[in-house]
């Protein structure tokens, strides 16, 4: 089976996109892999090397959901549009909505790994206002759902807030997704240290909740601290005694990061799945979380759960894991089995290879 995917290099995506193109390329299939928003860094695809049948294609064309991405858009379409005509692939994967509605009789799977609008709703309380270029954004998404012959989310909430705020779906499909457990050391010796994974700009990953109070235990935040694109009009952020910034961190640096914490902060409003937590589930971090919906439908009672936006619940239950290790050992245990169980890469890879081969049966039927 040849697959051609879409991804971006700016946030959790990409790493979706490793697990995922790496796990059907040793399956023995083919891949044409096209990326957009940002060429990578060298970091990002060191991954590559030594895959036999991946074909990758780097863009810099901007996403659906930047500004002034009009042109970019169609570009990248027609762009699509002659790539698929050059390879010829069997199934189309794309992680991007506005692709969805291209013109070919190639089965096409649109995953919705987040939208603007739910993004809005998590974190303001409410919907965005109507304006012209939201108008635009919702019918842009709406056209590329429509066409899809496949919508797939990686939790039900997701796929609940794209019926809620664009259309019901003909086809829909939840594939939770996946992180290989070799990549993570769970046996080192853990200190008394909090780790949570988040751009600190962004309003959604809600790490500053960390910062928010006093903390007892030392806590590191890994992730950016300025919007791309916006660094000059923003101040540098000022930690609290105790909360340490360390800046984006390589995979291979965060592996080491989540091998010596003992707990993993995870303040976020919106979050349609969260890889971190995946990673510190593997690496036998306890899982401390907000009370959102995607982590209780992901997570139950292998994470603790703390009032969303509230600093003071959150530092008393972080308090309650330190202060009793039996108590965070059974967290521990029940958050690296359910993390083995449910969200390894394997079991996300072969549930997409299933969807594809089922979309291809009805073609050939049809």
């Amino acid at each position: 089976m040849y697959v051609l995917i879409t991804s971006d290099t700016v946030g959790g995506v990409w790493t979706y996109t490793q697990e995922l193109v790496t796990g059907l390329l040793s399956a023995g299939h083919r891949v044409t892999l096209v990326s957009f928003g940002k060429l990578p860094i060298p970091h990002q695809t060191s991954w590559m090397q030594n895959l036999a049948g991946l074909d990758y294609r780097p863009t810099e064309y901007r996403l659906e959901w930047m500004e002034v991405s009009e042109r970019d858009i169609e570009e990248s379409k027609r762009y699509l549009e002659l790539l698929i005509d050059e390879v010829k692939p069997d199934v189309l994967h794309f992680s991007q909505y506005c692709y969805g509605d291209l013109a070919t009789d190639i089965p096409k799977v649109v995953v919705a790994h987040s939208d603007i609008v739910s993004w809005w709703e998590a974190v303001h309380g409410r919907e965005p206002d109507d304006s012209l270029w939201m108008r635009t954004y919702r019918e842009t998404v709406s056209r590329g759902l429509r066409g899809a012959d496949l919508v797939v989310a990686p939790s039900r909430w997701m796929l609940d807030q794209i019926s809620k705020h664009y259309l019901q779906l003909a086809a829909e499909q939840v594939i939770y997704n996946g992180r290989t457990a070799s990549f993570f050391n769970p046996d080192e010796e853990k200190n008394d240290s909090v780790l949570s994974v988040g751009r600190v700009w962004d309003p959604a990953k809600n790490v500053r909740l960390l910062m928010q109070l006093e903390q007892q235990a030392p806590v590191s935040i890994v992730g950016w601290e300025r919007e791309p694109g916006r660094e000059d009009r923003q101040r540098s952020v000022q930690a609290r005694p105790n909360v340490t910034l360390l800046g984006p961190k390589s995979q291979a640096e965060l592996r080491e990061i989540y091998a010596h914490a003992g707990i993993y902060a995870a303040p976020s409003r919106y979050e349609p799945f969260g890889l971190a937590p995946v990673e510190a589930a593997l690496s036998r971090c306890a899982l401390v979380m907000s009370d959102n919906p995607v982590f209780h439908e992901l997570w139950g009672d292998a994470a603790v759960f703390f009032k969303k936006d509230d600093p003071e619940d959150c530092v008393r239950k972080i308090s309650s894991l330190r202060q009793n290790p039996e108590l965070r050992k059974g967290y521990v245990e029940r958050s690296f089995q359910t993390a083995c169980e449910k969200f390894t890469a394997t079991r996300m890879v072969a549930e997409y290879e299933n969807s594809y081969q089922q979309l291809l049966s009805r073609v050939r039927v049809a």
